[in-house]
């Protein structure tokens, strides 16, 4: 007859393999990042053949929910104008924090001048001075980019909003005045006012003074 001492015995090798399998897993979880958790963190679109002027990779991601961007112009009272990106679905990554993987909703902007690079913004606000436009008509335009250098993109057209900056002898002007910006590109770029990468138009910044972030050098 089997002793009370050898049941306990039994049992207790029975449950030992299974507490072991369920640490393992969660040592897996953690640090491999295999879990579901892990996945949503790691997950970052899809890398397709676009690419942009300078050779980096489009990465596709669904039109519900991907990040939209849009440019506003303000004459700046002493020199020059101050532009804000108005943002959805994204976050801007700090200069200081660079090197991370691509992560939906993350990243920077590429700033450019009429279709040159201008600078890569880590931060909504840039001052942009007179110096750098001639007279006339000129185009500022803000793309989103991921950590890892690739550009957010939506039906195969890259995030990015377009405004234009008049620059005349007398005095800076915004062509369209406050809240100017036109999106290029994008799958919502008929709407009027919408930007780039689909759906409704990030609603405009605050009145308030945003922080001029000069930017990085491209």
């Amino acid at each position: 007859m089997s002793s009370p001492h050898r049941f306990r015995l039994r049992a207790l090798v029975t449950v030992l393999p299974a507490l072991a399998l369920v640490g393992l897993m969660g040592c897996t979880d953690a640090a491999g990042g295999t879990g579901a958790a892990g996945a949503a963190a790691t997950s970052a679109g899809r890398l397709t053949d676009g690419r942009d002027e300078q050779g980096h990779r489009y990465r596709e991601v669904p039109e519900n929910g991907a990040p939209q961007v849009d440019v506003v112009v303000r004459p700046d009272a002493e020199d020059g104008w101050d532009l804000t990106l108005s943002v959805r679905h994204f976050r801007f990554t700090p200069a200081r924090d660079p090197g991370r993987p691509a992560a939906v909703g993350r990243g920077g902007a590429q700033l450019y001048l009429d279709g040159r690079r201008l600078t890569l913004l880590h931060g909504p606000g840039y001052h942009l001075p007179s110096r750098l436009l001639s007279r006339g008509t000129h185009e500022v335009t803000a793309r989103l980019y991921a950590d890892d250098h690739t550009v957010w993109a939506v039906h195969g057209k890259p995030v990015e909003s377009t405004a234009p900056v008049t620059a005349s002898d007398a005095t800076p002007d915004a062509s369209a005045g406050p809240g100017a910006g036109v999106p290029s590109g994008g799958a919502a770029a008929a709407s009027g006012g919408a930007s780039a990468g689909g759906g409704p138009a990030a609603p405009p910044a605050s009145a308030g003074p945003v922080p001029a972030d000069r930017g990085t050098a491209p």
